[in-house]
């Protein structure tokens, strides 16, 4: 019998683009290595390239998360958030981090990135002087834009523009300080430069070109620039974008060999055996890269390298740069700048706003720029890579003129070759679009990035898929369709299309749906396997057995994932109402498997954080208690004040009612998490006006309050209709929730429904339809019928408790 090999143990120092990258690579070619991930922010791996968007306000950070927490369980990897490592132990082969922990390795990465630059001068450390590196600095600076209105960026590289861009959009009043007297001299000529900053400040920006700062002055906090020739500048938000450094603390630390980056050999190796480097704390040929496509090329050469395959060593990359801001299309490859030995090609229309610029050395291109008109952009690309001898050709097609006989213009995409790259971040070809397109029938730009991850990363190559997507389905190709985003890339289809698709032809199993309407992806995602579940259950809930593999890793392990890979225990308190016995229960099993911490929660309860997985079964027999289902798209919790049974002030038996909500729609699964709160008078202690559902007593009876959210996008909940009695107020309450089951979309909460709904709509549906409301109930009490209690059935039924544990050993995609 063959023996498999001993899987190795590989740590990932860094939790960014670069290293995760890689780690997406690695697993689709071996999965011999047992993965740990370190992080030291407390977020998992997003799109750093698009922060901009997020300060800007067009994406939120949950729509910038490139793996959520849930990816790291369902392929094994262990993940710590908000930890550092602060060396190596290259003797030992561990690493070891700033809170003590001591993690062996059999081959380690680092990927640390970068840290912003920031100016070594009187007054950088005042509070309102921050980075563009990370979330923090995005929520630091969405904050102060409540208050402050005269904000500086230092720097006006491609970081500080974007960064001013993003502040504009928040309503400040910007001034980029720049050193020199042209925008981006790294990647433009003065031409291009002065025309990109004719451009942004018709956008608002202001401009202080040519400006040393001297000292940032202020007394505890900045209030403005003072710069060498004795001039200042008001600003109560300082943006230090003045350029990145590689964060090469660790390697330093650990004695590796450092330079301005950690040095690699083209197999990003480090000094050190068995430990690799890559990103932007690499320097490789004494080159260092800010930009993600070098990243994700030494990503690809390190993932075939630790699966032992066969690969072409890294040797640098040709970089190329595009400005990511609305309104300017700005492109940039290879040298930009003229000297004795360029030939110069040049066109400049100023009328339209367009500039190209290309390079030559002898005949051969070796870069250039393009302004306003950034079409061609993957040939040039490709052109510079590939040193291209200059053709009349690629001259009309970089400048036109018509010199190779008329004739019909070929477009950007069908002059491409079927192996050129189209998204320089993540590697994907022409042809690779063109193959998928074909075979599997995509319509949609989503659908594309889903399959190949074209898009994903900063998202400049989106107009080129979308034009190869028109170029193969000719007269089928619809804009709209092209744009059209179903619940996720695995589909086109929208919520309503499914659901409808459900009921109309009797789909009752995920992967019958899967089939039936033709999802791109054969096995779905972690995004639409759930929601499917979820239609399924609330359309049949006679007939469709919930499938445990479609539900998030949470909730098949019955707890929730934290930071360090641990997990959080929260027992059900029905209205925050618990016993001696109950506490001493909670007690012993804390102390019998070493609980880290045990936390009352503000939903009335106590959670039992930092329990391993590997307990996770046990601590459930124990306790013999019911799960608050604190990971769980169903009610959450529900917070009461102690009303009439004790307190002076309370009208209303708010303990008991709470009670009564929370065992009867405890189990029902909800399109979202759901919390309800019941107040025993108007004073509101238990903060209804924030919740899904909101009970309020008073001396005549009881006022319904929908939609309320104290979260993220914190909502004030709307006041649905005051009732006089105990069976109104429960009737009422199960028509809302079934309403809202069978109308919100997966993921959304109550707080969206609502203002997408209409309180006035869901009024007319629950209050004053009668017959409405009677329809409802009696399906909500169909599907509260169904619902058994999986806690019995876990810690009483033998084959349960073994999928439980198959599931703790196992965890499923």
């Amino acid at each position: 019998m063959k023996t498999q090999p001993e899987r190795q143990k590989l740590v990932l120092v860094g939790n960014g683009m670069a290293g995760i990258h890689a780690i997406e690579q690695l697993l689709t070619y071996t999965q011999r290595y047992d993965i740990t991930v370190f992080g030291n922010e407390p977020f998992p791996n997003y799109n750093r390239i698009q922060l901009s968007y997020v300060l800007e306000g067009s994406k939120s950070i949950d729509e910038i998360i490139l793996n959520p927490r849930e990816w790291y369980a369902a392929n094994g990897i262990t993940l710590y958030t908000d930890t550092t490592v602060t060396r190596i132990d290259t003797v030992r082969q561990r690493a070891i981090t700033a809170n003590g922990m001591d993690v062996p390795y059999d081959k380690v990465i680092i990927a640390t990135g970068s840290k912003p630059y920031v100016l070594p001068i009187p007054g950088a450390d005042l509070a309102g002087v921050v980075g563009f590196r990370d979330i923090r600095d995005c929520e630091q600076m969405i904050s102060a834009a409540q208050s402050v209105r005269q904000a500086a960026v230092i720097g006006g590289g491609l970081l500080g523009l974007e960064a001013a861009k993003g502040l504009v959009s928040l309503g400040m009043q910007v001034t980029v300080v720049h050193l020199s007297d042209t925008l981006m001299e790294k990647q433009l000529d003065p031409t291009a430069g002065a025309m990109l900053r004719k451009e942004l400040e018709s956008q608002g920006i202001r401009f202080l070109m040519n400006a040393c700062t001297v000292e940032l002055y202020g007394e505890n906090h900045v209030a403005g620039l003072r710069f060498s020739d004795g001039s200042e500048l008001a600003a109560q938000l300082v943006v230090m974008a003045a350029g990145i450094r590689p964060n090469i603390e660790v390697a330093a630390a650990s004695g590796l060999t450092v330079n301005r980056g950690i040095v690699v050999d083209d197999d990003l190796r480090t000094s050190a055996p068995n430990v690799y480097a890559i990103g932007e704390c690499v320097e490789h040929r004494g080159e260092c890269y800010g930009l993600v496509a070098p990243l994700f090329e030494q990503g690809a050469v390190l993932a075939k390298h630790l699966a032992g395959l066969e690969t072409s060593p890294y040797e640098g990359s040709t970089v190329s740069t595009k400005l990511k801001i609305s309104g300017v299309d700005v492109f940039s490859a290879g040298e930009f700048m003229e000297s004795a030995e360029h030939r110069v090609l040049r066109i400049h229309d100023d009328w339209k706003q367009t500039y190209k610029k290309i390079l030559l050395k002898g005949n051969r291109i070796v870069g250039g720029i393009l302004f306003g008109d950034v079409e061609v952009a993957p040939q040039l690309t490709k052109w510079v890579n590939q040193q291209a001898e200059m053709t009349a050709e690629i001259h009309e097609r970089l400048f036109g003129g018509g010199c190779c006989g008329g004739g019909k213009k070929t477009s950007a995409v069908e002059e491409m070759e079927d192996d050129e790259i189209v998204c320089g971040c993540n590697g994907v070809t022409k042809g690779t679009i063109v193959n998928v397109i074909r075979e599997r029938g995509f319509t949609t730009v989503e659908e594309i990035k889903a399959c190949t991850g074209a898009t994903r990363s900063c998202g400049g190559c989106k107009p080129l898929v979308e034009q190869i997507l028109q170029a193969v389905l000719g007269d089928e190709f619809t804009e709209t369709a092209a744009q059209k985003q179903g619940i996720c890339g695995c589909t086109p289809l929208s919520r309503e299309e499914i659901v409808a698709a459900i009921k109309e032809k009797h789909l009752t199993h995920v992967r019958e749906v899967m089939h039936v309407l033709e999802w791109t992806q054969q096995e779905g995602c972690s995004k639409c396997r759930p929601a499917i579940n979820y239609y399924l259950g609330m359309m049949w809930p006679t007939e469709h057995e919930d499938e445990r593999e479609s539900r998030f890793v949470n909730e098949r392990l019955h707890a929730n994932i934290q930071k360090d890979g641990t997990f959080g225990v929260i027992p059900r308190m029905y209205g925050g109402v618990t016993t001696p016995s109950e506490l001493r229960k909670i007690a012993d099993v804390s102390e019998k498997y070493d609980v880290k911490l045990v936390k009352v929660t503000g939903g009335q309860r106590l959670d039992l954080l930092g329990v391993k997985k590997e307990d996770l079964p046990k601590i459930w027999a124990e306790l013999d208690m019911p799960s608050g289902y604190g990971y769980a798209k169903s009610l959450r919790t529900v917070k009461t004040c102690v009303g009439s049974r004790f307190c002076r002030f309370g009208t209303q038996d708010s303990i008991g009612m709470g009670i009564t909500l929370e065992q009867k729609f405890e189990r029902i699964s909800m399109p979202a998490k759901f919390k309800m709160a019941v107040n025993g008078c108007p004073r509101n202690c238990a903060e209804s006006c924030t919740k899904d559902l909101g009970v309020v007593g008073n001396d005549g009876g009881w006022e319904i309050y929908v939609g309320g959210n104290g979260g993220i996008k914190a909502r004030m909940a709307d006041l649905l209709c005051k009732v006089k009695t105990e069976e109104e107020l429960m009737e009422i309450a199960g028509a809302f929730i079934q309403l809202y089951r069978e109308n919100g979309k997966y993921g959304e909460r109550t707080s969206e429904w609502v203002e997408r709904t209409g309180v006035e709509a869901i009024r007319r549906a629950v209050v004053e339809d009668h017959a409405n409301r009677q329809a409802l109930n009696e399906r909500v009490e169909l599907a509260i019928a169904q619902m058994s209690d999986p806690w019995k059935e876990v810690l009483h039924n033998q084959e349960l408790r073994e999928s439980l544990y198959e599931a703790i050993q196992k965890p499923q995609a």
